[in-house]
Protein backbone atom coordinates (compact mmCIF):
# COMPACT_ATOMS: atom_id res chain seq x y z
CA UNK A 1 0.00 0.00 0.00
CA UNK A 2 2.74 2.63 0.83
CA UNK A 3 4.62 1.26 -2.21
CA UNK A 4 1.49 1.98 -4.56
CA UNK A 5 1.03 5.15 -2.32
CA UNK A 6 4.84 6.71 -3.37
CA UNK A 7 4.57 5.52 -6.91
CA UNK A 8 1.52 7.62 -6.99
CA UNK A 9 3.22 10.49 -5.20
CA UNK A 10 6.03 9.96 -8.06
CA UNK A 11 3.80 10.57 -10.71
CA UNK A 12 2.40 13.38 -9.48
CA UNK A 13 5.19 15.01 -8.70
CA UNK A 14 6.69 14.28 -12.28
CA UNK A 15 3.71 15.67 -13.52
CA UNK A 16 3.40 18.95 -11.11
CA UNK A 17 7.38 19.32 -12.12
CA UNK A 18 6.41 19.09 -16.17
CA UNK A 19 3.57 21.51 -15.75
CA UNK A 20 5.66 24.14 -14.79
CA UNK A 21 8.36 23.66 -16.98
CA UNK A 22 6.27 23.78 -19.91
CA UNK A 23 5.06 26.78 -18.44
CA UNK A 24 8.05 28.28 -17.65
CA UNK A 25 9.09 27.37 -21.13
CA UNK A 26 6.25 29.03 -22.72
CA UNK A 27 7.06 32.40 -21.07
CA UNK A 28 10.61 32.48 -21.69
CA UNK A 29 9.90 31.75 -25.40
CA UNK A 30 10.78 34.47 -27.68
CA UNK A 31 8.71 36.43 -29.61
CA UNK A 32 8.95 35.83 -33.21
CA UNK A 33 8.48 38.59 -35.92
CA UNK A 34 9.69 37.68 -39.67
CA UNK A 35 10.64 40.78 -41.94
CA UNK A 36 12.18 41.32 -45.25
CA UNK A 37 15.69 40.97 -46.05
CA UNK A 38 16.38 43.76 -48.49
CA UNK A 39 17.80 46.89 -47.10
CA UNK A 40 15.39 49.63 -47.49
CA UNK A 41 12.10 47.47 -46.85
CA UNK A 42 13.76 45.80 -43.57
CA UNK A 43 14.32 49.33 -42.47
CA UNK A 44 10.98 50.30 -43.19
CA UNK A 45 9.36 47.35 -41.47
CA UNK A 46 11.55 48.19 -38.24
CA UNK A 47 10.40 51.79 -38.67
CA UNK A 48 6.94 50.68 -37.92
CA UNK A 49 7.94 48.59 -35.32
CA UNK A 50 9.50 51.63 -33.68
CA UNK A 51 6.73 53.33 -34.36
CA UNK A 52 4.12 51.37 -32.73
CA UNK A 53 6.70 51.03 -29.51
CA UNK A 54 7.96 47.57 -29.48
CA UNK A 55 11.59 48.44 -30.38
CA UNK A 56 13.82 51.81 -30.30
CA UNK A 57 16.32 52.13 -32.91
CA UNK A 58 20.31 53.49 -32.83
CA UNK A 59 20.01 57.49 -33.18
CA UNK A 60 20.68 57.85 -36.93
CA UNK A 61 19.50 54.71 -38.02
CA UNK A 62 17.06 55.57 -41.33
CA UNK A 63 15.66 54.01 -44.31
CA UNK A 64 19.02 51.32 -44.62
CA UNK A 65 18.44 50.21 -40.76
CA UNK A 66 18.80 46.09 -40.04
CA UNK A 67 18.63 44.52 -36.91
CA UNK A 68 21.89 45.18 -35.82
CA UNK A 69 20.94 48.84 -35.23
CA UNK A 70 18.44 47.79 -32.70
CA UNK A 71 19.31 50.23 -29.73
CA UNK A 72 16.39 48.29 -27.23
CA UNK A 73 14.75 45.22 -27.18
CA UNK A 74 12.46 45.41 -24.23
CA UNK A 75 10.29 42.44 -25.38
CA UNK A 76 13.06 40.27 -26.65
CA UNK A 77 11.92 39.80 -29.84
CA UNK A 78 13.55 37.54 -32.69
CA UNK A 79 13.84 38.66 -35.60
CA UNK A 80 13.69 36.16 -38.67
CA UNK A 81 15.40 38.14 -42.20
CA UNK A 82 13.53 36.32 -45.25
CA UNK A 83 13.45 37.77 -48.57
CA UNK A 84 10.34 39.63 -48.90
CA UNK A 85 8.19 37.60 -52.09
CA UNK A 86 8.27 34.41 -48.93
CA UNK A 87 7.16 36.32 -46.14
CA UNK A 88 3.57 35.10 -46.74
CA UNK A 89 5.02 31.52 -47.12
CA UNK A 90 6.42 31.65 -43.16
CA UNK A 91 3.47 33.68 -41.29
CA UNK A 92 2.33 30.35 -40.13
CA UNK A 93 5.31 29.83 -38.56
CA UNK A 94 6.18 33.22 -36.88
CA UNK A 95 3.95 34.62 -34.41
CA UNK A 96 4.20 37.67 -36.48
CA UNK A 97 5.45 39.03 -39.86
CA UNK A 98 5.86 42.51 -41.59
CA UNK A 99 4.71 42.15 -45.23
CA UNK A 100 4.45 44.52 -48.15
CA UNK A 101 0.95 44.54 -49.42
CA UNK A 102 1.64 43.77 -53.05
CA UNK A 103 2.92 40.13 -51.36
CA UNK A 104 0.12 40.34 -48.68
CA UNK A 105 -2.81 41.06 -51.83
CA UNK A 106 -1.14 38.06 -53.84
CA UNK A 107 -1.80 35.92 -50.64
CA UNK A 108 -5.18 37.25 -50.28
CA UNK A 109 -4.51 39.06 -47.32
CA UNK A 110 -5.96 42.56 -47.04
CA UNK A 111 -3.69 45.05 -45.65
CA UNK A 112 -6.45 47.06 -44.13
CA UNK A 113 -8.53 44.32 -42.85
CA UNK A 114 -5.93 41.53 -41.99
CA UNK A 115 -3.20 43.73 -40.46
CA UNK A 116 -2.46 44.55 -36.98
CA UNK A 117 -1.03 47.33 -37.41
CA UNK A 118 -0.16 49.47 -40.08
CA UNK A 119 2.10 51.66 -41.62
CA UNK A 120 0.63 55.61 -42.99
CA UNK A 121 0.79 56.11 -46.63
CA UNK A 122 3.55 58.32 -47.14
CA UNK A 123 4.65 59.26 -50.50
CA UNK A 124 8.68 58.30 -49.68
CA UNK A 125 7.49 54.78 -49.81
CA UNK A 126 5.62 55.50 -53.14
CA UNK A 127 6.18 53.10 -56.07
CA UNK A 128 7.29 54.36 -59.16
CA UNK A 129 7.66 53.73 -62.94
CA UNK A 130 11.64 54.24 -63.77
CA UNK A 131 13.46 53.65 -67.04
CA UNK A 132 16.99 53.73 -68.14
CA UNK A 133 18.56 56.98 -67.40
CA UNK A 134 18.71 58.81 -70.76
CA UNK A 135 15.56 57.78 -71.73
CA UNK A 136 13.05 59.98 -69.21
CA UNK A 137 12.27 62.15 -72.59
CA UNK A 138 11.61 59.65 -74.75
CA UNK A 139 8.08 59.77 -76.29
CA UNK A 140 7.65 56.21 -75.40
CA UNK A 141 8.36 56.69 -71.57
CA UNK A 142 6.24 60.22 -71.43
CA UNK A 143 3.00 57.89 -73.36
CA UNK A 144 3.78 55.17 -70.36
CA UNK A 145 3.96 57.87 -67.73
CA UNK A 146 0.54 59.94 -68.94
CA UNK A 147 -1.15 56.33 -69.11
CA UNK A 148 -0.29 55.62 -65.51
CA UNK A 149 -1.31 59.02 -63.64
CA UNK A 150 -4.57 58.96 -65.91
CA UNK A 151 -7.65 59.75 -63.61
CA UNK A 152 -8.72 56.20 -65.02
CA UNK A 153 -5.98 54.49 -63.28
CA UNK A 154 -6.63 56.45 -59.76
CA UNK A 155 -9.96 55.83 -60.33
CA UNK A 156 -9.01 51.87 -60.81
CA UNK A 157 -6.85 51.74 -57.88
CA UNK A 158 -9.31 53.13 -55.55
CA UNK A 159 -12.14 50.98 -56.29
CA UNK A 160 -9.93 47.61 -56.32
CA UNK A 161 -7.91 47.90 -53.53
CA UNK A 162 -9.90 49.92 -51.33
CA UNK A 163 -7.31 51.57 -49.28
CA UNK A 164 -4.68 48.67 -49.84
CA UNK A 165 -3.21 50.76 -52.65
CA UNK A 166 -3.69 54.09 -52.41
CA UNK A 167 -2.80 56.51 -55.63
CA UNK A 168 0.03 59.16 -54.95
CA UNK A 169 -1.21 61.23 -58.17
CA UNK A 170 -2.03 64.87 -57.16
CA UNK A 171 -3.46 66.13 -60.42
CA UNK A 172 -4.56 62.98 -62.40
CA UNK A 173 -5.01 63.74 -66.64
CA UNK A 174 -6.79 62.05 -69.40
CA UNK A 175 -3.92 59.68 -70.00
CA UNK A 176 -1.85 61.46 -72.20
CA UNK A 177 0.77 63.56 -72.84
CA UNK A 178 0.04 66.95 -75.40
CA UNK A 179 3.72 66.89 -75.97
CA UNK A 180 4.08 63.16 -77.40
CA UNK A 181 4.13 62.49 -81.08
CA UNK A 182 1.34 59.75 -80.71
CA UNK A 183 1.03 59.14 -84.74
CA UNK A 184 4.70 58.08 -84.68
CA UNK A 185 4.14 56.19 -81.43
CA UNK A 186 1.92 54.07 -83.69
CA UNK A 187 2.46 50.00 -83.82
CA UNK A 188 5.38 50.72 -81.02
CA UNK A 189 5.66 47.87 -78.71
CA UNK A 190 6.32 49.33 -74.74
CA UNK A 191 7.96 46.28 -72.60
CA UNK A 192 7.50 47.06 -68.84
CA UNK A 193 8.89 44.92 -65.77
CA UNK A 194 6.24 44.30 -62.87
CA UNK A 195 5.58 42.66 -59.84
CA UNK A 196 2.24 40.57 -60.49
CA UNK A 197 -0.42 42.56 -57.88
CA UNK A 198 -1.05 45.27 -57.49
CA UNK A 199 1.49 46.64 -60.44
CA UNK A 200 0.43 44.54 -63.23
CA UNK A 201 -3.00 45.06 -62.71
CA UNK A 202 -2.35 48.60 -62.67
CA UNK A 203 -0.66 48.49 -66.12
CA UNK A 204 -3.99 46.71 -67.22
CA UNK A 205 -5.41 49.87 -67.14
CA UNK A 206 -2.35 51.89 -68.59
CA UNK A 207 -2.88 49.23 -71.46
CA UNK A 208 -6.28 50.07 -72.89
CA UNK A 209 -5.65 53.60 -72.60
CA UNK A 210 -2.33 53.42 -74.93
CA UNK A 211 -4.01 50.60 -76.84
CA UNK A 212 -6.16 54.22 -77.94
CA UNK A 213 -3.55 55.20 -79.69
CA UNK A 214 -2.64 52.24 -81.07
CA UNK A 215 0.62 51.33 -78.96
CA UNK A 216 1.26 47.74 -77.33
CA UNK A 217 1.96 47.59 -73.82
CA UNK A 218 3.82 44.25 -72.83
CA UNK A 219 3.91 43.66 -69.22
CA UNK A 220 6.65 40.79 -67.98
CA UNK A 221 5.16 39.67 -64.68
CA UNK A 222 8.55 39.33 -62.07
CA UNK A 223 8.15 37.39 -58.49
CA UNK A 224 11.81 39.06 -57.45
CA UNK A 225 13.19 42.70 -56.61
CA UNK A 226 16.09 42.09 -58.23
CA UNK A 227 15.48 41.19 -62.30
CA UNK A 228 13.21 43.72 -63.18
CA UNK A 229 15.97 46.29 -62.77
CA UNK A 230 18.57 44.27 -63.82
CA UNK A 231 16.46 43.96 -67.34
CA UNK A 232 16.33 47.78 -67.52
CA UNK A 233 19.58 47.77 -66.76
CA UNK A 234 20.56 45.94 -69.79
CA UNK A 235 18.09 47.41 -72.30
CA UNK A 236 16.26 44.20 -72.37
CA UNK A 237 12.94 45.63 -71.18
CA UNK A 238 12.10 49.14 -71.76
CA UNK A 239 10.69 50.44 -68.22
CA UNK A 240 9.74 48.56 -64.61
CA UNK A 241 6.98 49.50 -62.36
CA UNK A 242 7.72 47.58 -58.70
CA UNK A 243 9.76 49.45 -56.78
CA UNK A 244 9.97 52.34 -53.94
CA UNK A 245 12.72 55.27 -54.66
CA UNK A 246 14.51 54.06 -51.60
CA UNK A 247 15.04 50.51 -52.79
CA UNK A 248 16.11 51.58 -56.15
CA UNK A 249 18.33 54.12 -54.77
CA UNK A 250 20.27 51.97 -52.63
CA UNK A 251 19.92 49.04 -55.98
CA UNK A 252 22.01 51.35 -58.02
CA UNK A 253 24.67 52.16 -55.27
CA UNK A 254 24.76 49.06 -54.76
CA UNK A 255 24.99 47.68 -58.38
CA UNK A 256 26.66 50.72 -60.31
CA UNK A 257 23.04 50.26 -62.11
CA UNK A 258 21.74 54.04 -63.80
CA UNK A 259 18.11 53.40 -63.41
CA UNK A 260 15.89 56.64 -62.79
CA UNK A 261 12.29 57.56 -61.75
CA UNK A 262 9.86 59.46 -63.71
CA UNK A 263 6.62 58.82 -61.89
CA UNK A 264 5.33 57.99 -58.30
CA UNK A 265 1.71 55.81 -59.02
CA UNK A 266 1.18 54.35 -55.97
CA UNK A 267 1.90 53.85 -52.00
CA UNK A 268 1.05 50.08 -50.43
CA UNK A 269 1.01 50.69 -46.76
CA UNK A 270 3.14 47.53 -45.10
CA UNK A 271 1.53 45.70 -42.27
CA UNK A 272 2.17 43.90 -39.39
CA UNK A 273 -0.07 40.54 -39.64
CA UNK A 274 -0.40 38.01 -36.83
CA UNK A 275 1.01 34.38 -37.59
CA UNK A 276 0.79 32.27 -34.25
CA UNK A 277 -0.81 35.13 -32.92
CA UNK A 278 -4.41 36.71 -33.62
CA UNK A 279 -3.61 39.79 -31.50
CA UNK A 280 -1.08 41.91 -30.62
CA UNK A 281 -1.12 40.75 -26.44
CA UNK A 282 1.91 39.13 -27.03
CA UNK A 283 4.09 42.12 -27.31
CA UNK A 284 1.72 44.63 -25.87
CA UNK A 285 3.27 47.01 -22.75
Amino acid sequence: MKKSLRKILAVLTVAVFAVLAAGCSSKSKAITIAVPNDTTNEARALLLLQEKGYITLKDGAGITATVKDIKENPHGIEFKEVEAAQLPNVLKDVDYAVINSNYAISADLNPVKDSLAIEGSSSAYGNILTVKEGNESTDWAKALKAALESQKVADYIKEKYDGAVVSTVDNPGDGFDTSVDYAKLSGTTITVAASPTPHAEILAVAKEILAEKNIKLDVKEFTDYVQPNNVVESGEINANYFQHLPYLEDFNKENNTHIVSISTVHVEPMGLYGGKQTSLDAISK
